[in-house]
């Protein structure tokens, strides 16, 4: 992510990725204090509905389970407290 910071071609091609891939990492490369970092990448989790997983140095990671079960890449374990 550049200079532009967030915006809404931004969020559509993070959307659009996460339907493809499920998990996606987006690297900070104008924004380097923890505060901005965190702050867009809440909002880019919220315009996208997706999960931050992580915020590790530049790069911010996200999850988004696939809508089709048949698609779904990544295998999340069950809850806690629930039965398989």
């Amino acid at each position: 992510m550049g200079h532009k910071g967030f915006s809404g071609a931004l969020a559509k091609n993070v959307d659009s990725a996460l339907l493809d891939h499920e998990l996606l990492k987006v690297k900070f490369v104008d924004f380097k204090l923890k505060e901005q970092k965190q702050e867009i990448a809440s909002a880019i989790a919220a315009a996208t509905n997706s999960c931050l997983v992580g915020l590790v140095g530049h790069t911010a990671i996200f999850f988004r389970q696939h809508p089709d079960p048949e698609k779904r890449s990544i295998v999340l374990p069950p809850s806690k407290g629930t039965s398989p």
